[in-house]
């Protein structure tokens, strides 16, 4: 059954009154309203919009960066001493130079004065010297510095990968949403002929009870006459009563199915709808004797969602091999100095390049590609079955179809038989030759022979739903 999607400026042109009106829907047009309004869709649709962001995100780790930072610090007044050697003119007392020259000669007992330039004793006299300098001290004042810096991946195997496999997400998302839709298309359409089927059932059940009154009150008349004995009405009445029960029954399911389509519609479960769409119409387009074309699995939607998700585990195994790859960035920093200590080193620019070589993992990375690797094999594995799962399920389904239209054609001649010899049975009744018990029983095959026919239709109507599900035709 091949509907086809109608616009939405045609669904409200039409169809969509104010409030809580009735809103009138064909079967193709409730299809249409549940693509727009289904709230499983509008769910699906936010997802695609997600993975469209994911792949923005994975673009965005290789462009440019730019961060920016102001830090304070204090040192609580705290002074660096240091001492600066022997460098300079630096005038020692007469004293310093005697105290060095004793601890000197006591060190090395044999060096003389003029030998202070050759022997090692040269360097301890001028130690000695220099630990008598006084320490220059710098105080640290209160720092602060506001930087800058330029960040830019230059080279990364993964970065690349990393993108590829996010399209390859968003493209099973929007299988998924186009799958949803299928699934959606399928429940409206079923939902929608069980509300026509139970419909039929009622007024079928209806002009039954309508019949049997009648003829009750013909049973009546004759029993107040004394042609008809009360037992004949008695069973009347039990008949019409039981139908009753199960007109009551019937429109308590009509009253679920309903709330069930509403819901799949995204409509609130107060709003009235109205299904102009009727079964003999939807029957007259079904041309089940139709043969069908030949299946190609690749076609279907599912396949294609095994086949997308294939393709990622393949892109998945290619980000683990690039970890094995280097990583190459780069960097630019400038620094502003808002307060500034007496002993700063740090300049205002700096440039350079980062290379990470990856050398030893113990393992890490071989495992994870191994990983990676087995759940390729799985994707692919899983693919092929799902081509076998399909072609057994087309074969299933249409044997199912073609069993439903001989079952259909079937109950459809019985129906008209059960009506013929209901109305025969009827008049051999009102003029006295068969009894009220054989009339009832009569009645009750007719009932029978009518739900078994409207269910053959069901059956029927289902089973090419089904089968165009499979074929994307619905």
């Amino acid at each position: 059954m091949k509907y086809h999607l109608l616009t939405i400026s045609l669904l409200l042109s039409g169809i969509l009154l104010q409030g809580q009106e009735v809103i009138k829907l064909s079967l193709n047009e409730a299809q249409a309203y549940a693509i727009e309004h289904n709230r499983t869709l509008e769910s699906a649709r936010l997802d695609i919009q997600s993975s469209d962001a994911k792949i923005k995100e994975s673009i965005s780790q290789g462009l440019p960066k730019i961060d920016a930072s102001v830090d304070w610090m204090t040192y609580f007044g705290y002074e660096m001493e240091f001492n600066l050697g022997m460098g300079g003119d630096v005038n020692f007392t007469p004293e310093q130079m005697a105290e060095a020259w004793n601890n000197t000669s006591t060190e090395y007992p044999d060096v003389s004065m003029q030998d202070l330039r050759i022997y090692q004793a040269g360097s301890y006299f001028e130690q000695q010297l220099t630990s008598m300098l006084p320490a220059s001290t710098i105080k640290m004042t209160d720092a602060s510095t506001a930087a800058v810096q330029l960040g830019q991946l230059i080279f990364s195997g993964q970065y690349w990968a990393g993108i590829k496999a996010a399209k390859l997400g968003k493209k099973l998302t929007e299988q998924g949403f186009e799958n949803s839709i299928l699934d959606i298309k399928e429940s409206v359409t079923n939902s929608y002929l069980m509300a026509l089927v139970t419909k039929k059932s009622i007024e079928t059940i209806n002009a039954s009870i309508e019949n049997l009154e009648t003829v009750k009150h013909h049973t009546e008349m004759m029993y107040k006459t004394g042609i008809a004995e009360q037992t004949d009405v008695d069973q009347l009445s039990i008949q019409v009563t039981m139908l009753e029960n199960n007109l009551r029954s019937m429109q308590r399911g009509l009253t679920m199915t309903y709330s069930m389509l509403k819901f799949q519609l995204g409509l609130d479960s107060d709003q009235n709808i109205e299904l102009s769409s009727t079964l003999d119409e939807i029957t007259s387009e079904l041309e089940p004797q139709q043969s069908l074309p030949t299946f190609d699995p690749t076609g279907n939607i599912l396949y294609q969602l095994t086949q997308s998700q294939s393709d990622l585990s393949e892109k998945m195994l290619d980000i683990e091999k690039w970890s094995y790859a280097p990583t190459i960035t780069g960097f630019y920093t400038y620094n502003q100095k808002l307060l500034t200590t007496g002993f700063d080193m740090t300049p205002k620019h700096l440039a350079g390049v980062t290379v990470s070589i990856p050398i030893f993992s113990s393992g890490g990375r071989k495992h994870k590609v191994t990983q990676a690797q087995i759940e390729l094999d799985k994707a692919r594995i899983n693919q092929q079955m799902v081509i076998q799962q399909l072609e057994i399920q087309e074969k299933q389904l249409a044997s199912d179809l073609k069993s439903a239209i001989e079952n259909h054609e079937a109950q459809k001649e019985n129906v008209e038989i059960a009506r013929r010899v209901y109305q025969n049975i009827e008049k051999k009744y009102q003029q006295g030759i068969v009894s009220s018990l054989e009339l009832t029983q009569t009645n009750s095959n007719y009932l029978q022979a009518e739900s078994n026919y409207i269910q053959s239709l069901m059956t029927l109507l289902q089973a090419k739903v089904a089968i165009d599900k499979l074929y994307n035709q619905l």
